[in-house]
């Protein structure tokens, strides 16, 4: 509960110390004696009254500055809330974007490894393939029978039509198998250039 504190109308005080000081000039004994003592009591009082005024109004002043004080500590804590908030947002929006591009990642290193497993398996199956052709290929060289150069040239032009054609169509055996035929005709050739030289 706070006190109304009224100001002492000014130089009452002294009139009335000046009047009481006067009176006991002109009373002798105890009657004098005890309006001095009212005099510097009313003084004291005086003295009392206005350092307490003058704290109140600067007790007053100091709250005024605490509660500028208290009013910007506010204000800067609701803006570091709104900073928190905007910054664990933000954050919660990166986590997210993170999470969803770490599982894209995983989702295509998957495909990946399906892929190249699936490459693996293929290249597998191609090698035997090819390990039969070339069989045949050595068991044909055995029986193999004198061709004119120029039909072996005319040969291998026709497996490297083959050869793209079913290259177009996504036809990797039959291929693969033209490239092979196409090879064996070059190596014949060369080692036919090989046998002419020396």
């Amino acid at each position: 509960m706070s006190a109304t504190v009224v100001p002492l109308p000014p130089k009452s005080s002294s009139e009335t110390v000046d009047f009481l000081r006067r009176m006991a000039s002109m009373v002798s004994g105890r009657n004098g004696e005890m309006l001095l003592r009212a005099a510097a009591l009313i003084e004291s009082l005086a003295q009392r009254a206005m350092s307490a005024e003058r704290l109140y109004h600067e007790t007053q002043e100091e709250n005024a500055r605490h509660v500028e004080l208290r009013e910007a500590a506010e204000l800067a804590s609701d803006a570091m809330v709104g900073q928190i908030e905007a910054l664990r947002a933000q954050l919660a929006d990166v986590t997210a974007a993170a999470a969803t591009e770490r599982a894209a990642f995983d989702a295509e290193r998957g495909k990946l490894l399906g892929l190249m497993q699936d490459a693996e398996s293929h290249i597998r199956k191609l090698a035997t393939e090819l390990e039969s052709l070339r069989a045949s290929v050595d068991s044909f060289n055995e029986t193999a029978v004198s061709v004119p150069i120029e039909v072996l040239r005319l040969a291998r032009t026709q497996f490297d039509y083959l050869a793209s054609g079913f290259a177009r169509k996504g036809d990797v055996i039959s291929q693969t198998m033209s490239e092979i035929g196409g090879f064996a005709i070059d190596e014949a050739l060369t080692a036919k250039k090989t046998a002419d030289k020396s």
